[in-house]
């Protein structure tokens, strides 16, 4: 049985963004791509799933440009996720056609005891593939989990809804868990699962091979625009009586809040 994980490449969050020169897309000049970290606690919950299911193994999935995915994939099998799927393609695929090809790639490998993805990938925040994955595989799905306690071919999750409030759900697997922030410590990468993940299985699609292409998007950007600077602080000078006034002033006729 194959316990799957489907994982993203995202800029770190330290990284400036800048766009290109048309404003068609960021420039990825320089960037620095770390691992989606939603997809972190998925593959750490992956990890504690196989401990009640030794026979299983652990395939982490992950599509977009080959260098950059394969070292996201390599990360994860440093983890300890037994091999890796990569499935080439450009960056700016859509959530719909990313969902189209995991699931073609999943389906092909072998049937899932469980799937596991972050609830969203930190850099566009659509939050759209883990339930799209689902829907094509044809599999129950909840997302948002924040505990998980495995009950033979079951599982009862907890789940984020709404007004603070949690939900209890019951799913009966195979099944798509979307993994939320608070699910588990995602252990880091040891020096010996590191050098151990160099000669892990990693293998290689073509995203053609799956009968998927970037012309089939549904969602496609025109441009991209950097949000306006903030403006720069205002500092109020004077005595209390004559700061009290001018920032009144300033909240009634610049902030118009009062």
């Amino acid at each position: 049985m194959k316990i799957y994980v489907c994982v993203k490449q995202v800029p770190d969050t330290e990284t400036k963004i800048k766009l290109n020169n048309d404003k068609s897309f960021i420039d990825t000049t320089g960037i620095k791509w770390v691992m989606n970290p939603y997809d972190e606690f998925a593959v750490e919950e992956a990890l504690k799933y196989k401990q009640a299911n030794a026979a299983a193994q652990i395939t982490v999935v992950s599509l977009g440009p080959k260098k950059r995915v394969t070292e996201t994939l390599r990360t994860a099998l440093a983890m300890g996720a037994d091999e890796a799927l990569l499935i080439d393609a450009p960056e700016t695929l859509d959530s719909l056609s990313t969902a189209k090809a995991l699931a073609k790639a999943i389906a092909a490998e072998g049937e899932p005891q469980m799937i596991f993805t972050g609830k969203l990938a930190i850099d566009d925040n659509a939050a759209s593939v883990s339930q799209q994955l689902a829907e094509f595989l044809n599999l129950p799905h909840t997302t948002v989990v924040s505990k998980l306690t495995a009950q033979g071919s079951d599982v009862v999750v907890e789940r984020e809804v709404e007004g603070g409030r949690r939900e209890i759900v019951q799913l009966t697997g195979p099944a798509v868990i979307g993994a939320n922030k608070g699910l588990n410590q995602p252990r880091y990468p040891s020096l010996p699962g590191i050098m151990k993940a160099k000669k892990k299985p990693l293998k290689e699609i073509e995203l053609t091979s799956l009968g998927v292409s970037e012309d089939d998007a549904k969602l496609k950007y025109s441009d991209f625009e950097l949000p306006p600077e903030k403006p720069p602080v205002k500092i109020i000078e004077g005595d209390a009586g004559t700061q009290a006034a001018n920032l009144a002033k300033l909240l009634r006729e610049e902030a118009k809040v009062i």
